[in-house]
């Protein structure tokens, strides 16, 4: 798994290792179904101050399927946090709501390979 860092602002840049540390730690157990994840953070309202720090987290899980979590908050910790959380609860969702495989019988697939080997088994 990947973890890419994009932000303009010098405050949010200063945060890369702690938001790379922190994703790699929430997405520990999920890192085998992750190929890419995409933290950017951004101040809304410059340096007015207030609940503007938003974080974006855009989990890639294959070359078709994305998961995107945005958040804002006070501080770029509760921003990033909240984000990740976001994107965790939503992929464990997904990863739920798979249908599960069929499984193929012994006896059916036997009898797709060789008809007549499974006839005269069943005499």
């Amino acid at each position: 798994m990947r973890v890419l860092f994009k932000s303009r602002d010098p405050e949010a840049i200063a945060m890369h290792e702690l938001a790379k540390a922190r994703s790699e730690f929430v997405f520990r157990r999920l890192a085998w179904l992750i190929s890419k994840a995409t933290v950017s953070l951004s101040d809304i309202n410059g340096p007015r101050g207030g609940v503007d720090k938003r974080c974006q987290v855009e989990v890639q899980v294959d070359r078709t399927r994305t998961v995107v979590a945005t958040s804002i908050a006070r501080d770029w910790r509760g921003a990033i946090d909240l984000a990740l959380a976001k994107a965790v609860k939503t992929l464990v969702r997904k990863r739920d709501n798979l249908k599960p495989t069929r499984r193929v019988r012994a006896k059916s697939l036997a009898w797709k390979l060789a008809p007549e080997m499974a006839l005269q088994e069943a005499r």
